[in-house]
């Protein structure tokens, strides 16, 4: 297999482990379904490639998303009975260049020259592979042993997470307004500076636009974007034989603070002996101040050589706290 080949069965497996299943669209949409995601004329999403020969006249350009064609499998699933859905989709885009050129016509009779067959690779469309993800309905299934769990922008978010994991390919998740999410329930995914997805709730217009379930939640990554800042190499990590110190810490901070930024300032000032962080509690109402909220973290530390004693625990723990303190002005609940 190639490396391409490689990392795409690697996303495929992890997706389908967690319960998604693949779904493949044909690669043409319509003007219509993005007015209908409600898709501006200065997106770059609306520069799309019209087909000469459309198979279907009512679909003639290369697709710029995978939503499109991803959210009529869904809408279908749906209107034949399937109450909750779990769908993801590999695919190619296609977007057209700022500066296209024209394809030459090579002759028939011999093998087009290395300057012909890179002039009609510079007249294609820039073709990143792209990853979506739909749900709705539940994720988790009501019945005797208690009620379900609708599906939430979290589920979609957290997807993303993990197949960015599985690349080892580190990224940071922000609030976000972009079309055709809900303003509110909208997340970036960021590796750096780079914006390479979003992710979250449908706004309630699409999705009575598009017929489907209400609060469906979708995400689309671009997955060329991860793979070339991903680590392609494996190498496992010695295990230490020696014991983890687990600690729960919770910080106040202000509403408009992404958990994401200060959990990634605990990580900076935990230091290397920290093994793993996860946030466990969000929670706003007193006695938290109005317009704050409190976040809770369990760390867990791990040092390969030594067991670390209750002082070197509390001191690397309060060097987190420094760090978020100075980055996202966070303060130690009591």
């Amino acid at each position: 297999l190639t490396e391409e080949q490689r990392r795409r069965r690697l996303v495929g497996r992890l997706l389908a482990a967690r319960g998604f299943v693949e779904a493949l669209a044909y690669p043409f949409l319509s003007a219509d379904v993005l007015d209908r995601l409600g898709i501006d004329d200065s997106d770059p999403r609306r520069a799309a490639v019209r087909v000469a020969n459309p198979l279907d006249e009512a679909e003639p350009l290369l697709r710029t998303t995978l939503l499109p064609g991803l959210l009529g499998v869904l809408r279908r699933n749906v209107a034949r009975g399937t109450a909750s859905v779990a769908l993801y989709e590999i695919g190619s885009v296609f977007r057209r260049r700022t500066s296209p050129s024209r394809a030459p016509r090579p002759a028939v009779d011999r093998r087009p020259s290395d300057e012909e067959i890179a002039a009609l690779e510079a007249a294609l469309p820039h073709q990143p592979l792209h990853l979506a993800i739909a749900v709705a309905g539940e994720v988790e299934r009501a019945g005797w042993w208690g009620p379900g769990r609708t599906a939430s922008w979290a589920d979609v978010v957290q997807a993303v997470r993990d197949v960015a994991t599985v690349l080892r390919v580190p990224v940071t998740v922000g609030a976000a307004d972009a079309a055709p999410w809900h303003p509110g329930r909208c997340a970036a995914i960021r590796v750096g500076d780079q914006v390479v997805g979003h992710a979250g709730e449908l706004h309630p217009r699409v999705v009575a636009a598009l017929e489907l379930p209400e609060r469906t939640c979708v995400a689309e990554v671009d997955l060329s974007a991860l793979w070339a800042v991903g680590d392609a190499s494996f190498s496992a990590r010695e295990v230490s034989t020696f014991p983890v110190a687990t600690l729960d810490v919770a910080v106040v901070v202000a509403a408009a603070v992404p958990a994401a930024d200060v959990e990634a300032a605990l990580v900076d000032g935990a230091g290397p002996l920290l093994e793993g962080i996860r946030l466990f509690d969000v929670y706003t109402g007193p006695p938290v101040p109005e317009g704050r909220k409190s976040l809770a973290f369990t760390l867990r530390f791990r040092a390969p050589d030594r067991t670390l004693s209750t002082d070197e625990v509390t001191t690397l723990r309060d060097a987190a706290v420094a760090e978020a303190a100075r980055r996202v002005g966070a303060v130690l609940r009591g």
